[in-house]
């Protein structure tokens, strides 16, 4: 047998995930081999499946290897540029649905939907955020902001900024959102307050706040919920 005609052990191994994956769905998979198969994609002859074990081992989990900047991604032994760009792809577009899903022109009637679109798009941020979901009078989302970025109070949040956009897309309802990188849910001292300042600058134009979400990696909390409002 010539060394061409010698097989690599890994031989069919990837046609075997693929059928797995049609069959079951992702979870007929565990967490390493959904990623093993992402990366087939980019890797075309390379025995892929230690690499997507390193990744979940060196960023924390499966999810935290798709909240790595890129530049981080790229940097990892063993993966390149067009490895990198697919992971960041599959989040974006994991995004964009939850997005396309959450802030359609339609009744808000939970806020199930909406928190999983925030989880996914804020939850595994390395630092704060702030957004404002905007409403109109049939409970309708119309639009999202993002307010602010870096450390959320109310003296960098500014009461004055968000009515301003909220007159822009004339809105009649707000829900504020935003993360805790640490994953401590807990509404602080000036979560709180900055929630205060803009529930009564809001009635002030006749507009009302209708919650302020929390948003973690595992989790959210809700000061509606809570009647911290």
């Amino acid at each position: 047998m010539t060394e061409k005609s010698v097989k690599p052990h890994y031989h069919g191994h990837r046609g075997r995930l693929r059928q797995r994956f049609l069959t079951g769905g992702a979870g007929a998979l565990q967490d390493y081999e959904l990623l093993e198969l992402l990366l087939t994609f980019a890797i075309p002859y390379s025995d892929v499946k230690p690499l997507a074990k390193r990744l979940i081992e060196h960023f924390g989990s499966f999810n935290q290897v798709f909240d790595a900047p890129a530049s981080d991604l790229i940097e990892f032994t063993g993966l390149r540029e067009y490895s990198a760009v697919l992971i960041k792809l599959v989040k974006a577009c994991s995004e964009y649905t939850l997005k396309a899903e959450a802030l359609k022109r339609q009744q808000l009637k939970s806020l199930g939907t909406l928190v999983d679109y925030c989880r996914a798009s804020m939850g595994g941020l390395a630092d704060e955020q702030f957004r404002v979901i905007f409403l109109n009078s049939s409970n309708e989302v119309i639009a999202e902001e993002i307010v602010h970025e870096g450390t959320v109070n109310q003296t960098v949040v500014y009461p004055r900024k968000v009515l301003e956009l909220a007159l822009k897309h004339k809105a009649t309802g707000l829900i504020l959102v935003h993360n805790h990188p640490s994953g401590n849910l807990t509404p602080s001292a000036a979560d709180q307050e900055l929630t205060r300042a803009l529930v009564k600058a809001s009635r002030a134009l006749n507009l009302t706040v209708l919650d302020h979400l929390i948003i973690g990696r595992h989790g959210y909390f809700s000061l509606a919920e809570q009647n911290m409002l």
